[in-house]
């Protein structure tokens, strides 16, 4: 009696994506860390063919990364000319403010609406991290991540990314580097965030979205008068 050979299961498709995916993002972060830092300076030209060679990737996968910093405001693509840095500067970060003074209010009522305990618990995380933190840095990212664990829990995964793309975490370093400066704005930061917590776990959305609007203004306030 034969004993029939067991058809080899083939690879699945999931597999070789995710890997494809892998690369778009490690190319991604690779050209975005390259424009935050600086060294690819507002106006100059991304030569897709000149970075794949430098990554050592193909050159779909370079467009496909300049896409998303396309999608993300860094980048612009001209017709016929290719892909150039866009300028990072004030003028830049003032409208990605002004974006999250429109979006970051409704996240905050949203947040009220839906959230559960494990939300609450990682704002307060952030919030008691943002309270020790001893360098600019350490308070700008958990300042940072309890934005980001608000959007969390409205359950809106595209309003994660779409707050994730406005707060660009390099450049928000820089500039709370400067801002820290000032006495006092750490400790008003917490307050202001233990605040918009308790009117979240209220469920309290039009308290929560006041406050956040409040809080959004203030760091537009403040940076519009640097201009």
């Amino acid at each position: 009696m034969s004993t029939a050979t067991p058809t080899p299961t083939p690879e699945p498709p999931a597999a070789r994506t995710l890997r494809v995916r892998s690369v778009v993002g490690l190319a991604y972060d690779e050209i975005r860390s390259l424009i935050v830092s600086g060294a690819l300076g507002p106006g100059a030209r991304l030569g897709q063919a000149e970075l794949a060679d430098q990554l050592g990737i193909s050159r779909t996968s370079v467009r496909e990364a300049l896409r998303r910093l396309a999608g993300d405001g860094l980048v612009e693509f001209e017709v016929n000319r290719g892909f150039f840095v866009l300028d990072i500067g004030l003028d830049s970060v003032l409208q990605r403010l002004e974006a999250r003074l429109v979006l970051e209010p409704a996240i905050a009522r949203l947040a009220a609406g839906r959230r559960v305990d494990s939300d609450l618990e990682a704002m307060r995380l952030t919030i008691e991290e943002e309270r020790a933190a001893r360098s600019s840095d350490d308070a700008h990212d958990a300042s940072r991540a309890f934005h980001m664990a608000m959007a969390t829990a409205t359950r809106n995964d595209a309003l994660v990314r779409l707050l994730d793309g406005l707060w660009i975490a390099d450049v928000g370093r820089r500039l709370l580097a400067q801002r820290r400066l000032a006495a006092g704005w750490q400790d008003d930061d917490v307050t202001e965030h233990v605040e918009i917590v308790a009117a979240i776990e209220a469920q309290d959305g039009s308290q929560a979205e006041a406050l956040v609007r409040t809080h959004v203004e203030a760091a537009f306030a403040h940076w519009s008068d640097r201009r």
